[in-house]
């Protein structure tokens, strides 16, 4: 399993979800198998999204949708604010 991990702040959680939501078939399209949703409890302005591939490539291609089609457009990324973090990650052996 390999993991898109995304953390950047918001403005407003209801605006951004909404656009977030409106991607749904873009990742499907991407491979996405499932996604994680999660807010500091200290901090409802910042968010940590994973996001789950079948393989590496997958994850780095929606990475570069993300960063050349959404994140650099106010109307597709509202309430965003500023660059996201991202890392892709990789489930290594936990025995």
């Amino acid at each position: 399993m390999t993991t898109l991990h995304i953390e950047h702040a918001i403005t407003d959680y209801d605006t951004w979800k909404g656009a977030f939501d409106r991607f749904a078939d873009a990742r499907l399209r991407a491979g996405v198998r499932g996604h994680r949703i999660r807010r500091p409890v200290d901090d409802p302005s910042y968010l940590y999204i994973d996001l789950d591939f079948g393989s590496e490539a997958e994850a780095d291609a929606f990475l570069g949708f993300l960063r050349s089609q959404v994140w650099g457009s106010a109307t597709s990324a509202p309430a965003l604010v500023g660059a996201p973090q991202t890392r892709i990650l990789t489930t290594v052996d936990e025995s």
